[in-house]
């Protein structure tokens, strides 16, 4: 049980770290939340940072967002990129069925590690 213990307050740790990071870099140290780091992952992955986008584009973003962080733990793999420079992914494995806080906890963890490799947290 300790090893769990450790490693869900390392989580923690790491992901309020990130979140005050991000805060202070890309919403003028307002809260961001879970769905706004996708929403950057997906903004650094498609690499257009200075167009506008519209409201089916953001929901898009945060898809790129998910499909990025899962991409290491199986979920997803890269397919292509389109003609507007969208990358794509293919579903490789059925996501699990977790509950909202499971789903939660594993999203951030793979937030977490995706910064982690970026060496934006450590």
């Amino acid at each position: 049980m300790e090893k769990t213990t450790s490693r869900d307050q390392l989580l923690k740790t790491r992901w309020e770290t990130l979140l005050i990071r991000l805060s202070e870099q890309f919403s003028e140290g307002a809260p961001i939340d879970v769905e706004g780091v996708l929403y950057l992952v997906g903004l650094q992955e498609l690499g257009q940072f200075h167009r506008r986008f519209k409201k089916d584009d953001n929901v898009n973003l945060i898809h790129i967002g998910i499909c990025t962080v899962l991409e290491p733990y199986g979920y997803y793999r890269f397919d292509y990129f389109d003609d507007d420079g969208w990358p794509h992914f293919e579903l490789t494995a059925p996501l699990p069925n977790l509950k909202a806080g499971e789903q939660n906890l594993l999203i951030k963890e793979a937030l977490v590690d995706y910064f982690l490799k970026k060496e934006f947290i450590s």
